[in-house]
């Protein structure tokens, strides 16, 4: 019998970049250890966090007999799609009143990047669509660089973002590579609670940014992964979207609900697009269908019909707008636990930017080194780059990481 052919000859794919904990974080010798890298949410216990008002809206779902399990349309849940928007522009927001914003529902914000990028990478700057540079901030999160490349853009390139020696925004470099590049770039800009650093221009920067950008005619593509988690106020931190629209950039906006809504395995995203015009949003949702067409056909109901039950019902928006505000109130109470232990244990350098900055993330501003010592001797696992979530911080373990930090910089150049 002769040898079957290998069908699939390929390369062993690098390690897919999420973090992923140490082997011996399980190994009960090491009861201190502390998990700071983990993506999501957590109590004060440690725990996951099932939203009151998403636990309530289950209920309703679970007893409503008029819903089923039929296909939805191909672009997602209506409902869904047009309270997302809203919550990203506003209600008095005159592109919605004009009639030129349209939604797309995706599969997480990474679908709606995704389905940002297919687009733009089929007619986006006429003729050179994949040749146009895609800006992602330096650093960013390492899914933005992939999701451009994999669509066929061939020139995704950084711009300045993080002064890692002031441990904050390197604004002179960010507004320098907005003026020297291509005109018609795309940049990708972080909407709030910028991952990872968790440092967000101000309201005037931002205001210097959109100058910049309408004159050098480039595209602004809004990743909105935290609005109402950053600063507990769904507004305030929604501010830079809706100025940008405010100017009359057409734009895209990939919004997702998993830290918001805390459905991270529902995969409840949305990419909101604001056109010139209704006549030409009418073409790009018609375009947007195709690329769903082929990719996933049509999305899933159930964490849209969550989020849209709970966002058109006002008693259950001022209950879920509560829920964020637990949420981000934690956080940032951590922070300000964290600096103040810090500050009382004479840890060198200086610590203000914990507190400066806002999101789930903080770049603490630890070398690779120091890293490593903190997991090796303390057992303490964090991002080689020193980015924690502060959510893994918590009364029970506050004390420790503190200490360890003071430790890691005292001991380790």
């Amino acid at each position: 019998m002769s040898a079957m052919s290998v069908f699939f000859e390929v390369p062993q794919a690098a390690p897919v970049a999420v973090f992923k904990l140490s082997q011996d974080f399980n190994n009960d010798q090491f009861p201190n250890k502390v998990n700071l890298g983990v993506g999501a949410y957590r109590t004060d216990e440690g725990q996951p966090w099932v939203l009151p008002v998403v636990k309530k809206v289950e209920k309703v779902i679970v007893h409503d007999d008029s819903l089923n399990h039929e296909y939805l349309p191909i672009l997602g849940l209506p409902d869904f799609r047009s309270s997302a928007s809203k919550i990203a522009l506003g209600d008095d927001s005159p592109a919605i009143q004009e009639n030129r914003v349209g939604a797309v529902q995706c599969l997480g914000g990474t679908g709606a990047l995704k389905m940002g990028a297919e687009f733009l990478s089929r007619f986006y700057n006429r003729n050179k669509n994949t040749k146009t540079p895609v800006y992602v901030s330096a650093p960013t999160w390492e899914n933005h660089n992939a999701v451009f490349a994999n669509a066929g853009f061939e020139d995704v390139r950084p711009y300045k973002y993080w002064d890692a020696e002031k441990r904050g925004l390197d604004f002179a470099g960010f507004l320098g590579d907005l003026e020297s590049c291509p005109e018609h770039s795309v940049f990708v800009l972080h909407a709030c609670a910028h991952n990872p650093t968790g440092t967000d221009p101000t309201q005037e920067q931002w205001m210097q940014i959109a100058e910049v950008m309408m004159r050098r005619k480039l595209f602004v593509f809004f990743d909105s992964a935290y609005q109402g988690f950053a600063s507990g106020n769904l507004d305030k931190d929604a501010w830079a979207v809706r100025y940008f629209v405010s100017l009359g950039f057409e734009m895209f906006c990939a919004q997702s609900f998993s830290k918001n809504f805390g459905l991270y395995n529902e995969r409840v995203g949305n990419l909101t697009i604001v056109a010139h015009d209704a006549d030409n949003l009418k073409r790009v949702l018609s375009q947007m269908e195709k690329i769903v067409r082929t990719t996933w056909s049509n999305p899933p109901s159930q964490g849209a019909r969550i989020v849209a039950i709970t966002l058109n019902s006002p008693e259950l928006f001022t209950e879920w707008k509560d829920n964020v505000k637990t949420m981000a109130g934690r956080v940032l109470l951590m922070r300000a636990q964290l600096k103040t232990k810090l500050q009382a244990l004479g840890t060198p350098g200086t610590w203000d930017h914990i507190t400066e900055q806002i999101g789930m993330f903080s770049f603490t501003g630890l070398n690779p080194n120091q890293v490593e010592y903190m997991v090796k001797e303390r057992h303490i696992y964090l991002m080689a780059s020193g980015r924690i979530n502060m959510c893994g911080l918590n009364s029970k373990n506050i004390e420790y990481v503190a200490e360890s930090i003071h430790e890691a910089v005292t001991k380790v150049q």
